[in-house]
């Protein structure tokens, strides 16, 4: 996207009169921080907006936002810790589960509302100018408000499991950045490819449903074989299910090397995902 300077200039016949000058947008990579900054009301406003909605009429409201981590937790205590006796690096089952179930919930509720925001937005584009990173980025900040509520009972588990942090939950805000960064990464790319090709849309809910069972969430990356590490450390969330599992509950220490390797991918499809819509960003009203 470009700016646009005004300026007065004075012609030859000595009036004023308004120049326009349209230049290339700076910023790394092409994005302009200083601007997302400048309309950060609007970043608030669609967070709100999107709060507001999702428990509007709702009797539990925010609750929700912790029924449905109990629920899947509850539900995989059963069937994998108790049934399938899978696992679970010498901790609880119960709360072994629930530290992976929160940074996956973030990156789930991230990707699906990402991959539809550009679409959704639509009647905001069209009608006004504003970053239209913020979009997708709206999504992200909303799941962190998720997270946070969240967060609250997990504390409650360690405290009933008797587990006191470590040193390592230091490191916490490192494996959240790592999150964000695969979480908007892979809006990025799917909300563009979005905006042209609708079947992106209908794919998102089979790739979240297949992704789930390539992470750590259910089992323990330990019971992955040594020709199969690197591979399985491609997908990002490996890492971070793994730091918040070892910052958190003192879990055994994570493999550093696959780590190096999820932190690699993530850092890669966030520059990729950014240039990418950068690229198309353009575009984006024509199809909306």
């Amino acid at each position: 996207m470009s700016t646009i300077d005004t300026s007065m200039i004075a012609p030859e016949s000595n009036s004023a009169q308004q120049h326009t000058r349209i230049e290339p947008q700076r910023g790394w990579i092409g994005v302009n921080v200083g601007e997302i900054w400048r309309y950060r009301d609007l970043l608030f406003l669609l967070v709100w907006r999107d709060f507001t909605s999702r428990y509007r009429q709702s009797v539990i409201g925010v609750g929700w936002a912790l029924i449905r981590p109990m629920i899947s937790m509850i539900v995989f205590t059963i069937v994998f810790g108790r049934m399938a006796k899978l696992p679970s690096d010498g901790i609880p089952y119960p709360i072994f589960n629930y530290t992976a179930l929160l940074p996956w919930m973030f990156f789930s509720s991230c990707f699906t509302g990402s991959s539809n925001s550009l679409v959704s937005g639509g009647s905001l584009i069209t009608k006004v100018y504003f970053p239209r990173l913020i979009l997708p980025l709206s999504k992200v900040v909303i799941g962190l408000v998720d997270l946070a509520i969240q967060f609250f009972f997990l504390a409650i588990l360690m405290c009933w499991y008797g587990i006191v942090p470590t040193w390592g939950i230091l490191c916490i805000p490192l494996f959240l950045l790592m999150s964000v960064i695969t979480a908007l990464s892979v809006g990025l790319w799917m909300t563009s490819l979005n905006v042209k090709y609708r079947d992106i849309g209908h794919m998102v809910p089979f790739m979240t449903s297949i992704w789930m069972w390539m992470t750590p969430i259910v089992y323990s990356s330990s019971i992955v074989s040594e020709k199969w590490k690197f591979l399985y450390a491609i997908n990002p969330l490996v890492g971070v299910i793994d730091g918040f599992r070892w910052a958190l509950l003192g879990s055994r220490t994570p493999d550093w090397s696959m780590m190096a390797v999820s932190l690699t991918v993530a850092m890669l499809a966030f520059v990729g995902g950014l240039l990418f819509f950068r690229r198309t960003e353009s575009q984006i009203a024509d199809y909306v």
